[in-house]
């Protein structure tokens, strides 16, 4: 017997998306409610209602928070709009991609004194170390690309019947760690784990910003000993919190279904 995951995972593979007209349909709530999420993580600025707006309208009217906040959810709706297609025609991911993604959503974002002043642009890997504590963070500037170029082959090398989501747990923890790019590691991290997860014919997933001690904590046990579990049984229960609805049919049964 399938288990709630299981179950939302098949439902969803026996709709597969064909166009992008399908795809909007099928994340319409889903794209504005990842976006929030996933900018609020990080932004405490981020509201529900100015992303919606954004999403549905193109814009804000009457906003007086803090214009980064709003910069942050256009970028995730045009990070979408160039990923929409990509999605349907199932494109792996490359480096031209992930430096793309991070220019989308970080475009117009970048604080001057901190990253600007020290050379570092969207779209660009980090070209310095950064320090949160007392830990330098991520792989070594000049190795980055060398390290997300084996990485990705790794993801895309898996052979047989392999559990889809572990692959993705794997290539999130690991990016996180890496930490490629000098900000926006996270929003990029869980837009390329949606991705992956998409192109694979999988549901993409929510972590929502209420959840957050939990997933900087599985972040944590792959970071400090490697070990992946928590972050894969957090990213199932993420899955199931997303769509707690069973994925409705492209069409209604008809009465041949039932005679045939």
């Amino acid at each position: 017997m399938l288990d709630k995951y299981e179950e939302i995972v098949q439902a969803w593979k026996d709709n597969p998306i064909i166009s992008i007209v399908e795809l909007n349909q099928k994340l319409d709530n889903f794209r504005i409610l990842f976006a929030y999420n996933s900018g609020k993580i990080e932004n405490s600025e981020v509201s529900y209602h100015d992303t919606y707006e954004i999403f549905k309208n193109g814009k804000v009217i009457n906003y007086t928070g803090d214009t980064r906040a709003i910069f942050e959810q256009q970028n995730q709706k045009l990070c979408y709009e160039f990923l929409a297609p990509k999605i349907v025609e199932q494109d792996k991911i490359d480096l031209d991609l992930i430096k793309e993604v991070h220019f989308l959503l970080t475009q117009g974002t970048f604080d001057t004194h901190r990253y600007l002043d020290n050379d570092e642009r969207p779209g660009q890997f980090k070209k310095h170390d950064y320090v949160v504590g007392m830990n330098e963070v991520g792989a070594e500037p000049e190795e980055v690309p060398e390290l997300l170029t084996e990485l990705i082959e790794e993801i895309y090398e898996v052979g047989g019947n392999f559990d889809v989501l572990k692959a993705a747990a794997y290539f999130h923890a690991k990016f996180e760690y890496l930490h490629p790019f000098s900000d926006g590691n996270g929003r990029v991290g869980r837009t390329l784990l949606n991705y992956y997860l998409l192109t694979n014919d999988y549901p993409p997933l929510i972590v929502y910003e209420e959840d957050k001690i939990d997933y900087y904590n599985a972040l944590q046990q792959y970071d400090e000993l490697e070990e992946l579990d928590d972050l894969y049984q957090f990213l199932r229960f993420e899955t199931v919190k997303t769509w707690p609805k069973k994925q409705k049919k492209e069409r209604p049964k008809k009465i041949n279904d039932f005679l045939n």
